[in-house]
């Protein structure tokens, strides 16, 4: 397993990246979330988040999603394809999350990431 932390090379920050994911529109659907996905070019997938305050309303409700995903991510990291990948709330979540709403949105994160399409052979050269 890799290190414990989440680097920021393993991130995307800039409007242009996820505008290049967004524009892509390759999506995976689950019940809460679509995860959006594009090949990247570099040895690692990188990670965007897309909590809105429509959806969670609370902060600590948005927090606790994107620490629920970031964790997940973190998990898989070493064993997923090189993408860019931005996971995006569509349904909204009320109030405080309980441990088995957690636990839910975690496993429902872990399903659409296993759902990511394995990475394109190399061509060997003759």
């Amino acid at each position: 397993m890799a290190g414990l932390g989440f680097p920021s090379g393993h991130r995307l920050h800039k409007a242009v990246e996820f505008s290049a994911v967004f524009s892509g529109r390759r999506l995976l659907r689950g019940e809460r979330f679509d995860l959006m996905h594009r090949g990247n070019g570099l040895p690692h997938a990188r990670l965007g988040l897309v909590i809105p305050k429509r959806q969670a309303r609370h902060a600590a409700v948005r927090n606790l999603v994107k620490r629920q995903a970031r964790e997940a991510f973190r998990c898989r990291g070493g064993n997923l394809p090189a993408l860019d990948l931005v996971l995006r709330l569509t349904k909204p979540l009320k109030g405080p999350v309980d441990d088995m709403q957690r636990r839910a949105l975690r496993s429902e994160i872990e399903a659409l990431l296993s759902r990511l399409p394995s990475p394109e052979p190399k061509e060997l050269l003759p």
